[in-house]
């Protein structure tokens, strides 16, 4: 069935940027088919399914190439407790660690994670972890488009960020290795291709050169996509100094770890001649805006684009709101760079939408137009926050909230419809959740550390 969204405002992303007012959207099979005047559109396609797109925005699906799904667990604890910018520094993300969870209680934040992406109008993600395979199936189930990363390292006793002597477990590392290879033969493909498996080196401080060129080398062998935690943090860019006289992008780039197909996540505690070597190599980043305004850093991405880098966006850790990373990475961008123009909406967009798919792997994805995927969205315009409609793109990147998403398309199929979730349990995965967490928490504190201040009774043992 051919279905024909009409007399809408359709946002392409597209290489001039067109946007296209009381026009239609034809898609067929899963692939968009036609974009013009309504009139023109309904005329070519008399016998499909109509939508009436009144009052409403349609533009592509956002592309997250960067999150952890089951850290939604650490949800208003982690944001407050980052490590410090200056020496010392001891290693970790947080001072309270994330409470372990079995396998069925990461599956439960793990569709947490993916319904409120889908809420927020994101139709790829990028999933990096350990043991994705405990939930690739519940996720594959959900519709959404995803490239689930198996994460590798082989430094033990400490965490990211951890100038310490290196203490190198080879056979850990070897383990992961096996891992990837085994995620890849059970999961890569799978979902009818909306399900593909890439690797995770996790950070440079946390491999060895034994291990990154091991993980270059099954990249190769598996002809996937690879992402890499990079000057994320002061301490990392310490760890890397004391343990390989190098700066981090320097050490993976005397590696020959650098490449187009890698994810580079963070950026931001860089020299400027790594971002030129980011640049020659071509490599995608991850503008991860909204964590890093809470850790008060943030990337130099004008130079990062200047220098010839791809530049997507990921919302990291505990949230998933592609909406609030896009609007923060236009707001954090105009601040560093003191300029109340630059970067425009339009690129906002782009860095949320195109630039991702492309970053994953998926240059037909991610834009619209005739023969690319029918990944989409479309937005209710008519809010209090959105009216007047005038320059559609700068309202809804400078006002748009995640509750304006309406409905999401992937692949051609609904897998939300006016408001309504139709792949997901909603109330059971938000029953689940907080009913984990609760006794998650409460395991933490009764063994292990005292809580923070503020923490919810039900979750205090």
């Amino acid at each position: 069935m051919t279905i024909v969204i009409h007399n809408a405002a359709i946002v392409t992303v597209d290489d001039a940027d067109s946007v296209h007012y009381n026009a239609a959207i034809a898609i067929e099979g899963d692939r968009i088919a036609a974009i013009g005047p309504s009139a023109d559109v309904l005329a070519q396609y008399p016998s499909a399914e109509k939508i009436d797109g009144s009052g409403k925005l349609v533009m592509p699906g956002f592309a997250n190439i960067h999150t952890h799904f089951t850290m939604t667990l650490a949800r208003g604890v982690f944001e407050d407790l980052s490590p410090s910018h200056k020496p010392p520094f001891t290693g970790g993300l947080s001072p309270i660690p994330l409470p372990d969870m079995a396998p069925d209680e990461r599956r439960a934040f793990a569709l947490l994670g993916a319904l409120e992406a889908l809420r927020s109008g994101t139709t790829h993600i990028l999933e990096d972890s350990n043991d994705v395979d405990h939930y690739a199936g519940a996720l594959a189930d959900t519709g959404l488009r995803f490239l689930l990363a198996e994460r590798a390292y082989d430094r033990i006793g400490t965490s990211i960020g951890d100038p310490a002597p290196y203490q190198l477990d080879r056979a850990l590392g070897q383990t992961h290795i096996r891992n990837i290879e085994r995620n890849h033969r059970d999961w890569n493909g799978k979902a009818d291709g909306r399900l593909r498996i890439a690797i995770s080196a996790w950070a440079p401080d946390m491999c060895s050169p034994e291990l990154l060129q091991d993980l270059s080398a099954l990249q190769t062998q598996l002809d996937t996509r690879i992402t890499i935690h990079l000057n994320q943090i002061w301490g990392e860019v310490a760890a890397v100094r004391a343990h390989r006289n190098r700066l981090p992008t320097e050490y993976l780039a005397d590696l020959g770890f650098l490449n187009d197909r890698i994810i580079c996540a963070h950026c931001r505690c860089m020299e400027p001649s790594e971002e030129k070597l980011l640049g020659e190599a071509r490599v995608n980043v991850s503008f991860n805006s909204a964590i890093a305004a809470r850790r008060g850093l943030s990337p130099r991405i004008a130079d990062l684009e200047r220098y010839g880098c791809n530049v997507g966006m990921g919302s990291d850790n505990m949230a998933e709101d592609m909406v609030e990373v896009m609007r923060t990475g236009l707001f954090m961008e105009r601040v560093r760079r003191e300029d109340g123009r630059e970067p425009t909406p339009e690129q906002a967009l782009r860095w949320a939408s195109r630039n991702g798919y492309r970053a994953l792997g998926v240059p037909d994805g991610g834009w619209l137009a005739p023969g690319n995927k029918a990944d989409l969205v479309v937005i209710d315009l008519q809010r209090a926050h959105l009216i007047p409609v005038l320059r559609v793109v700068s309202d809804f990147v400078h006002n748009g909230q995640a509750r304006d998403v309406q409905s999401v398309m992937v692949d051609g199929k609904w897998v939300m419809k006016d408001g309504a979730v139709l792949t997901m349990d909603e109330e059971k995965i938000l029953h689940d959740a907080q009913r984990i967490a609760n006794e998650a928490w409460s395991r933490t504190f009764r063994t292990r550390f005292k809580p923070p201040a503020g923490f919810s009774p039900d979750a205090l043992p």
